[in-house]
């Protein structure tokens, strides 16, 4: 896999989703609505062109590595807030980072020169993930990371699909990112930041390392400022499913 094989080098921002509030009521609805496909133990899911308007292209099912890996060959993903009601989503549009089109800003380009951290590949990826996990959010009281959410990143990282970019002050884990590894697409997941600008770090040398490496693009999921300002940008959810091809 491609972050197995990344060097060393050396050198408040979040990729967030919406407010676990809605989620909240969202899985209300949804535990009661008989028109949802409900996943059964068999490894297999919808088409995401059946998703609902909101995304949603099934619900229940399992966190084994295996259906959620192939969750995200078919482009979805899970994101729920607790792990006894499972939903697995795929929205339209679709927000991606294409690796050639990442936006560096002047001031951004300064600091990277000025900078002493460290950057990292596959370091600390529990310690990323519990760090996105524990990281508080505007508008948001819980994380979507959850317990069974954690188990199954760590197995899917022990396997060579997750991997983890660090940034380091020192023996300080001050930002990164995390993610799964499809083939030629990367699914970015979370990403913290506890210093300045860590977390757009993590994302350039990601993205710098995907190009070179003749990635198609970067997943970011749904839209943030954040994501938008450094390249990202809405595509259909036809066109990202394309790309999965």
């Amino acid at each position: 896999m491609l972050l197995m094989r990344l060097q060393h080098h050396r050198q408040p921002h979040h990729h967030s989703k919406p407010c676990l509030k809605q989620i909240k009521k969202r899985q209300t609805t949804y535990r009661s609505n008989n028109n949802m496909y409900h996943l059964s133990e068999a490894l297999r899911f919808p088409s995401p062109h059946l998703a609902t308007e909101e995304g949603i292209v099934a619900v229940g099912g399992d966190l084994r590595p295996e259906r959620v890996l192939l969750a995200y060959q078919k482009g979805i993903f899970p994101w729920f807030e607790k792990d006894d009601f499972l939903i697995w989503w795929s929205p339209d549009p679709r927000m991606v980072l294409f690796p050639d089109q990442l936006r560096i800003s002047k001031s951004m380009r300064t600091f990277m020169r000025k900078n002493t951290y460290e950057i990292t590949f596959d370091k600390a990826f529990n310690e990323v993930v519990k760090a996105c996990a524990r990281v508080k959010r505007f508008g948001q009281t819980g994380t979507w990371i959850t317990p069974g959410l954690m188990e199954v990143y760590e197995t899917l990282h022990e396997q060579g699909h997750a991997h983890s970019v660090e940034v380091w002050d020192g023996p300080e884990l001050v930002g990164g990112l995390y993610g799964i590894d499809i083939g030629q697409v990367f699914c970015g997941e979370s990403m913290f930041s506890k210093s300045s600008n860590s977390s757009k770090l993590a994302l350039i040398y990601l993205a710098r390392e995907l190009k070179k490496n003749n990635y198609k693009l970067i997943d970011c999921q749904v839209p943030t400022a954040h994501l938008a300002s450094m390249g990202a940008t809405p595509i259909s959810r036809k066109d990202f499913l394309n790309y999965l091809e």
